[in-house]
């Protein structure tokens, strides 16, 4: 029924001409069609359409029968015969139906799927739609449109991260970015091929290019790549990755000369309509492009070989910066890798103040503080705990105390506070040993930095426990300073300012810990009367109240806390008995020279 349907439709309109077809002729076309493809006549309808007189009116009305034929090319359940009928259907209306329709039927196919299928369409479909772009005059507008369409679909999918899952492949994204670039090449050698640059030439290259840089967002910025010892040339990230920049270079936008002018005011690359409408989206390219080159390799060849290590981490401090504001594990630890391969190219104590006045050589560091203290993920943790490391040592001495200064007034974190101030103790204890001072770690430069140190943020009121890590490490460093620069001496300053220091931070910590110890103490109290009663109840640690936990589970916290103020204790008591022990020691010297 369905196939005499679609005849009587084709006999009516064999006699027409291409220009009296009717609306009504296209949706009685439509609905027979289809009914003979869900009614299994497809020998019938490939007859139909491989019918020479029917030329015209498939190249029409066939259009609206390729999304039937390959929603059933994707079904999974039909039988080998079927879909080889099929296939030949679809190639066959490739071939003869109006492109520009074919065009907007075939993106809307890619646009429809979700989850799995999204890659299996694409797939189907990439060879049929390279073909008919290839029929149509305006060449740049169509790419730009699929690509378009392709790489919105394409950044549904989930970014495969381990080896596992790139050779699984679960959800098709390595295939895709395959086929991907095979679909793209010719594009890419037209342009090349056309000496003329005409308009046309132009757009289809800012198409291209467009695409290029969101492809080195999305899959590029988050994907992991395999260690080359082990790829063994099947990485299918860093062959898309290879591709993609190949295509920079063949349309006339090599990368070297893209990333060392991008952020520029003035740029030799200047037409990309979307920098200035999606910077954000450029700075993240950028940033993939530059841990491709300088992490990965890939085509570092072409980079001038006269750039020096300073050169290249200025330029990519702004790339880090990029990766450490995100928060996806691979691309933190991008932007780790890229700062450390930066980082190792210099020697230590050669990077100079000056630079922290460029905005990313103060924001890559309070980057990684806000990794180390707020990231889930401990080996990025630790890591950026290593890398803040490295990049203190390559600082020169100006330089060291300009960050520590920084770090200590934004950092908001006792344990990152401590480790600030471990660095201050042992780049004091190289200036001690040196035969000429360091003016930045002794004396009034020293003082005014110590401020920032031995004193505590609310006086006697301040939560010693939530602060211990810091505490701990200024006493420490207190008790140093004490035990190697003698009063005579006074290399470091410490003794001029002994007073300060006394009133500004040892007193109000003496009463803050007699404060701490009296409310720990009637906290166990407490929670030794519940554990009689066996109620649950709340208490407050480091200022924070935890509710309901068992007494035995509070007395183990609390016992905690107090050993936490006794150890601050000790040390404290170390420290004054120092203090007592050199003040003593030197007022018997200077008597006995009188």
């Amino acid at each position: 029924m369905a196939v005499e349907e679609l005849q009587s439709i084709i006999k009516r309109c064999q006699i027409l001409e291409e220009q009296d077809f009717k609306e009504e002729d296209f949706g009685l076309f439509q609905l027979a069609g289809q009914r003979c493809i869900e009614e299994g006549h497809t020998d019938q309808l490939l007859e139909i359409i491989q019918n020479e007189k029917n030329k015209v009116i498939i190249k029409n009305m066939g259009w609206n029968l390729v999304g039937p034929v390959v929603r059933c090319l994707l079904c999974k359940d039909k039988e080998d015969s079927k879909r080889k009928v099929y296939f030949l259907i679809f190639d066959l209306l490739v071939k003869l139906c109006n492109p520009k329709e074919l065009l907007l039927g075939l993106l809307e196919l890619i646009e429809e799927p979700s989850g799995k299928q999204i890659s299996q369409s694409i797939l189907l479909l990439l060879q049929p739609l390279q073909t008919v772009i290839q029929k149509l005059h305006n060449k740049a507008y169509s790419i730009g449109l699929a690509l378009s369409t392709l790489w919105n679909q394409l950044s549904l999918l989930p970014v495969p991260y381990s080896k596992e899952q790139i050779q699984m492949d679960d959800y098709g994204l390595c295939q895709c970015c395959k086929a991907l670039i095979e679909f793209t090449k010719p594009f890419v050698e037209e342009v090349i091929d056309n000496k003329e640059n005409s308009l046309e030439n132009e757009k289809l290259k800012d198409e291209l290019l467009k695409f290029c840089f969101k492809s080195l967002k999305c899959p590029l910025l988050t994907a992991q790549f395999l260690e080359q010892s082990e790829e063994g040339g099947n990485d299918p990230f860093r062959y898309f990755a290879s591709e993609i920049i190949g295509f920079l270079s063949a349309i006339g936008h090599p990368f070297p000369k893209m990333i060392f002018n991008h952020g520029r005011k003035k740029r030799t690359w200047n037409y990309l309509e979307f920098e200035e409408e999606e910077d954000k989206q450029l700075a993240d390219s950028m940033a993939s492009l530059a841990y491709l080159v300088f992490v990965q390799g890939i085509h570092i060849d072409q980079l001038p070989m006269v750039l020096s290590p300073l050169y290249l981490l200025q330029f990519n401090m702004g790339h880090i910066e990029v990766f450490l504001q995100r928060t996806e594990e691979s691309v933190i630890s991008k932007g780790l890798e890229l700062l450390e391969n930066s980082l190792l190219r210099i020697e230590d104590n050669s990077l100079l103040y000056q630079y922290l006045e460029i905005k990313s050589f103060l924001t890559v560091p309070q980057g990684l503080v806000k990794v180390m203290t707020l990231c889930p993920i401990e080996t990025l943790r630790k890591k950026s705990l290593a890398m803040l490391q490295l990049y203190i040592n390559k600082l020169d001495s100006q330089g060291k105390y300009t960050l520590f200064r920084c770090l200590l007034n934004t950092s908001n974190h006792s344990g990152v506070e401590a480790f600030i101030i471990q660095n201050i103790k042992n780049q004091i204890d190289m200036s001690l040993k040196r035969t000429r001072n360091n003016k930045w770690f002794t004396g009034p430069q020293l003082i005014s930095l110590l401020d920032l140190v031995l004193f505590l943020p609310e006086g006697a009121e301040t939560d010693l426990l939530q602060n211990s890590d810091r505490i701990m490490a200024s006493l420490n460093l207190l008790r140093y300073l004490v035990i190697k620069d003698n009063e005579n001496d006074n290399q470091t300053g410490l003794w001029t300012e002994l007073g300060n220091i006394e009133n500004n931070f040892l007193k109000p910590l003496h009463i803050g810990l007699n404060m701490s110890k009296a409310h720990y103490e009637a906290e166990i109290k407490n929670s030794q009367e519940a554990q009689k009663s066996k109620d649950l109840c709340s208490i407050t640690v480091g200022g924070e109240e935890i509710p309901n936990m068992p007494p035995e589970m509070q007395l183990k916290v609390l016992h905690s806390a107090l050993f936490t103020f006794d150890l601050i204790e000790s040390v404290l008591a170390r420290v004054e008995e120092l203090i007592e022990i050199k003040t003593k020691s030197t007022s018997e010297e200077n008597t006995g020279i009188k």
